[in-house]
């Protein structure tokens, strides 16, 4: 199905309108050079991490202005019928905790890194799948009984936020930081499943 062009703009982060300004102030000076974009984007880049917190303020602001505005235009967007508007996620919802192999990845990821710097996402995800499978039931079960611990725990926290609307705040944040660790695992693991 394809995009659907009443669909509002997605929002933009901070860098993206600083890129944006780059870019403008670039083709002001240059009315007739054509850009090349990796070059460009390095030298956005190298420039954005320069700067100081001052000077990024402004377009911190500009993004939380989009984001203002992104989250206004989504409440009143009706998507065509046929496709499904993104339910709203509470932030304070308990975050899925990661399975067993997500634990094993993030335990393995930096050796395999260390071991072979320069691999692409998906190869390395590949290769956490190729070690993953080659392990014992004996060696799996450490990541398995702490993804267990974790999911009793996730589940106590769901009962929790559904009967009083939140969760343990300590709690909550230790399972950001899971999530965030699992969204790069799902990454990695559907390149895994791309490249097979």
């Amino acid at each position: 199905m394809g995009k659907d062009p009443k669909k509002p703009r997605g929002k933009m982060s901070s860098y993206a309108f600083f890129v944006q300004t780059c870019r403008a102030e670039h083709k002001k000076k240059h009315p007739e050079a054509s850009v090349n974009f990796s070059e460009f984007s390095k030298k956005c880049s190298e420039r954005w991490k320069t700067m100081s917190q001052k000077e990024k303020t402004k377009f911190e602001d500009m993004a939380k202005l989009d984001k203002v505005r992104h989250e206004k235009e989504m409440r009143n967007y009706i998507p065509p019928k046929g496709q499904k508007k993104k339910p709203f996620k509470d932030p304070n919802a308990p975050k899925r905790p990661p399975s067993a192999f997500f634990l094993f990845c993030a335990d393995l990821r930096p050796k395999i890194k260390a071991e072979t710097p320069g691999l692409t996402i998906g190869d390395t995800a590949k290769k956490l799948g190729e070690r993953w499978n080659g392990l014992s039931p004996e060696e799996k079960q450490p990541y398995e009984r702490n993804a267990a611990k974790l999911k009793e725990k996730y589940d106590k926290d769901v009962v929790m936020y559904r009967t009083k609307g939140t969760v343990d705040s300590g709690s909550a944040a230790a399972a950001d930081d899971d999530d965030d660790e699992e969204e790069d695992d799902e990454e990695d693991e559907d390149d895994e499943e791309d490249d097979e």
